[in-house]
């Protein structure tokens, strides 16, 4: 069997589709450890106990979807529009309302609302209106992307690139306690994740798009080119991705 080209992986990965928040497309040409802690069922854990809960930035919908107690009030954000139809689709089995909302702006939900908010891999996390929504004694339960992530991946496309500015847990946990949260929880993991072709190296980098924020297949063509042929003689591409989950918790007796 005659193994297919660079050229002819790039195009196929450049032609799939990215919408949702799902993984799928990077079966059998990709691998990344998952986080020890189990953020689908931790999440899971607590929707099961609370009567009005808020999922931020949701995607498709992948992590509500899977829900085998979803709360009487589900609502979920999201501001990418090809995900808000994936979303809406993806959760009316579960009963929740999704609502389109602009990157950055207020969230559109009266004070005190939510006894949950969840999140998982957050664009930016918007604390102060974190803490707005959540009723005294509410909780914000959060798996983040953290500081360097995939950063041999950006590298290997952008060259050398500075120490990380951003996404440092230390910052999450001052916004957190500038917005009046208590961190009741902070877990931290590097990961390993394997690229067993450049096509799937494409199609991470268009569907995660801050890993190289102005990723283009032709302007990027020769990088392409030289991963392939690292693929080829190594066997894979391995990189690294970091996450943490943190726990934020407001109090009931004012700010904390």
């Amino acid at each position: 069997m005659v193994e297919p080209s660079c050229a002819e992986l790039i195009a196929e990965a450049a032609a799939a589709p990215v919408d949702g928040w799902g993984f799928g497309w990077l079966d059998g040409r990709a691998t990344e450890e998952r986080p020890p802690w189990g953020y689908a069922r931790q999440v899971a854990a607590r929707m099961a106990t609370v009567t009005a809960a808020l999922d931020i930035d949701t995607g498709g919908g992948e992590v509500l979807a899977e829900l085998p107690q979803p709360p009487p009030l589900l609502v979920a954000t999201e501001a990418w529009p090809p995900n808000v139809a994936v979303a809406r689709r993806t959760l009316r089995r579960v009963g929740a309302r999704v609502v389109q909302i602009a990157p950055g702006s207020r969230l559109p939900f009266r004070a005190a609302a939510f006894d949950l908010v969840t999140s998982r891999h957050p664009v930016d996390t918007g604390w102060a209106e974190i803490a707005r929504v959540l009723r005294p004694g509410g909780r914000y339960l959060s798996q983040q992307i953290g500081a360097g992530t995939m950063r041999e991946l950006s590298e290997a496309v952008l060259g050398p690139l500075p120490p990380p500015a951003t996404r440092h847990t230390a910052q999450a946990v001052a916004a957190a306690r500038t917005a009046g949260l208590h961190v009741a929880r902070l877990e931290q993991a590097t990961l390993r994740a394997v690229f067993h072709d450049v096509g799937a190296v494409v199609w991470f980098l268009r569907k995660v798009v801050w890993t190289v924020p102005d990723f283009d297949v032709d302007r990027y063509r020769p990088q392409l080119e030289r991963l392939h042929a690292h693929i080829r003689a190594e066997g894979a591409f391995v990189a690294h991705s970091r996450r943490f989950l943190i726990e934020a918790v407001k109090p009931t007796d004012g700010p904390a």
